[in-house]
C-alpha cells in the first residue's frame, strides 16, 4: 500500500484563514481597530513567529485593553476554533483511502492546537495515523518526524510521497530523504535554487491526485 504524508497547516486546511477569523472577532470583542487584522497577521507570519514573540507584541500594543489570558486563548485556540476542511481535500482524501493509501500527517505546532484541528475536521476519519513536532521532539525538515510518521503506521519510508505547503519543511525534508513531492504553491512562486519540488500542484486535492496517479 502506497504512503502518502500530508502537512496539515494550509495544506490540508486553510490555516490562515481559520486565524484571520479568530483575529477578526478577537479585535471586535474587545474594540480594537479592524485596521489592526492586517498588522496581527504579518506579525503572526504564518505561525511561524515564536508564539512567546507574537504574545509580547499583543500585550505590548494593548496594554490593560486586553488580558493576557485572551491572548493567550487567541494564540492557542483561535486557528484550531475555526479550521474547516474543504470538500475537495475531503474528497481527495477518501479516494486515495478507498485506492488503497495509507495516509498520515506530518505537522509541526503544539500537541493540543493540532490534535484538535484534525479532530474539529474530522481529519482522524480519514487518515490512518499523525505525527505532531511537539509530541515527539522532531521538527521538519528533520529526517526522524518522516520516520516517526512511517513507523506510526508500520510501513516502511523509501517510496513515499510527501504533500505541503512548506518548501522549508516539507519539500526540502523529503529531497534529503529521496522522497518524491508535491509542493502546494497557495499562488507563491518557487524561491528555491538548491533543491525543486518533483511536482507543483494549486491546492491539495491536485496534489493527491497527481500522487495517485504516480503510486510506483
Amino acid at each position: 500500500m502506497p504512503l502518502l504524508l500530508l502537512d496539515l497547516d494550509n495544506t490540508l486546511v486553510d490555516r490562515d484563514a481559520a486565524f484571520r477569523t479568530a483575529v477578526a472577532g478577537f479585535l471586535a470583542q474587545h474594540g480594537l481597530p479592524d485596521s489592526d487584522l492586517a498588522w496581527v497577521m504579518t506579525l503572526e507570519a504564518s505561525g511561524y513567529t515564536a508564539r512567546h514573540e507574537v504574545a509580547a507584541a499583543l500585550t505590548h500594543r494593548y496594554g490593560d485593553a486586553v488580558s493576557k489570558a485572551a491572548i493567550r486563548a487567541l494564540l492557542d485556540n483561535g486557528g484550531a476554533d475555526h479550521v474547516v476542511l474543504s470538500r475537495s481535500s475531503r474528497e481527495a482524501l477518501s479516494q486515495a483511502r478507498a485506492d488503497g493509501w495509507t495516509c498520515v500527517i506530518i505537522t509541526n505546532g503544539p500537541t493540543v492546537q493540532q490534535e484538535a484541528k484534525i479532530r474539529n475536521t474530522g481529519l482522524d476519519q480519514l487518515v490512518q495515523g499523525w505525527v505532531i513536532s511537539e509530541t515527539i521532539g522532531w521538527k521538519k525538515p528533520e529526517p526522524e518526524i518522516f520516520e516517526a510518521a512511517a513507523a506510526t503506521v508500520s510501513m516502511p519510508l523509501p517510496g513515499a510521497w510527501v504533500i505541503g505547503d512548506s518548501p522549508h519543511g516539507d519539500i526540502a525534508g523529503a529531497s534529503r530523504l529521496g522522497l518524491r513531492n508535491v509542493w502546494v504553491t497557495r499562488g507563491l512562486p518557487w524561491s528555491q535554487d538548491s533543491y525543486q519540488p518533483t511536482h507543483v500542484a494549486d491546492d491539495v486535492a491536485s496534489a493527491i491526485g497527481h500522487a495517485m496517479r504516480n503510486p510506483g
